[in-house]
């Protein structure tokens, strides 16, 4: 089945996004699934464009998470997009639809979208507020605190762990990948 270009990849997630965050989490959640691809050995480009579609649908869905990642699956199957790909956005809206994780690539998703907004939190506490500043050991520590970010899943950062991954392993990952896109991803948050 064929996997869309990252142009064409672009194009559909600017045609359902217009938030500037959730277009930013999702540069930064390609960033991530990509840098986790090379490290485990997976196809970088297939975890890469599955992170930057994961969450096409939140607009559409609002409130509804009972309908987030099903509606993008809709979305990409019309399109023919590889089913391990489907699949894992699934599974990384898993604690709501009752679809565990299964396969690498579905915990890499479900703890790598998640990381970003630790990231993202970290980088707003800084005096910069910029990502280019965040140190992974801080993420790694912020992990630890319920309470800082109290929205973002430490459930669902938790899957890091079923990648075979230690915290500041996988911290150190997802700050270096954000920080290597800050050209598109955005350096400063707000």
């Amino acid at each position: 089945m064929p996997l869309p270009s990252r142009p064409d990849a672009l194009a559909l997630l600017h045609e359902h996004l217009r938030g500037d965050y959730v277009l930013k989490h999702s540069l930064a959640t390609e960033s991530v699934l990509r840098a986790l691809a090379l490290r485990l050995g997976h196809d970088p480009d297939l975890w890469a464009v599955t992170g930057l579609l994961h969450d096409l649908d939140l607009e559409l869905v609002g409130d509804d998470m009972s309908r987030h990642a099903r509606e993008t699956v809709r979305i990409l199957q019309a399109r023919d997009f590889p089913r391990e790909g489907l699949d894992a956005i699934l599974a990384h809206n898993g604690d709501v639809l009752d679809i565990p994780c299964r396969t690498p690539f579905d915990h890499a998703l479900t703890s790598g979208e998640s990381i970003t907004g630790l990231v993202f939190a970290t980088a707003l506490v800084l005096p910069s507020k910029s990502v280019a500043d965040v140190k992974p050991s801080s993420v790694a520590k912020r992990i630890k605190e319920p309470r800082f970010a109290a929205k973002v899943s430490r459930e669902r950062i938790g899957h890091f762990r079923d990648l075979g991954l230690e915290a500041a392993e996988f911290c150190s990952i997802a700050v270096d990948a954000m920080k290597s896109d800050l050209g598109s991803i955005g350096d400063a948050v707000s």
